[in-house]
């Protein structure tokens, strides 16, 4: 799968451990940023960067670090388009695909260790949307409330 991932400085750490195992489990990972760490950058910078791929098809998914996953999230949802979501377990991460069909999956690089990322990111990537009538009536309500803006 082709994906995009992005984090500020206090995702910078976890980014740089999630990136070399996306890439060795065969996924085509574009990193976004930030390519170094600077203290005074600033997550919605790279929450748009990683909306952008995904918006704009050149990835499937995005993968979104800060430091508690909160403003990622908020930052990412900005965009129209794009569906995505705080999640440190792997209920909530494969959930959110099959019912929500989240697109972009945020994480606190504060919060959670590299194991548990990797578990949490592998079951969002696992996941397929379900595209039943409830799923999707509700996903139309959230595309409503976008163009409403």
């Amino acid at each position: 799968m082709k994906l995009a991932i992005g984090a500020d400085h206090a995702g910078f750490d976890l980014k740089a451990q999630i990136l070399p195992w996306l890439e060795s489990a065969g996924h085509e990972v574009v990193d976004v940023g930030a390519h170094t760490l600077d203290p005074s950058d600033d997550f919605p910078d790279f929450a748009a960067a990683v909306a952008r791929w995904v918006n704009q098809g050149r990835a499937e998914r995005g993968v979104m670090v800060c430091g508690s996953g909160v403003g990622a999230s908020i930052a990412a949802n900005k965009a129209a388009g794009i569906r995505a979501g705080l999640c440190h377990d792997t209920y909530t991460a494969r959930q959110g695909v099959e019912h929500n069909n989240m697109n972009v999956i945020c994480l606190g690089g504060r919060v959670i260790g590299i194991e548990t990322a990797k578990e949490v990111i592998a079951a969002f990537l696992g996941a397929d949307y379900m595209p039943e009538a409830r799923f999707q009536r509700r996903i139309d309500k959230v595309g409503e409330m976008e163009r409403d803006r």
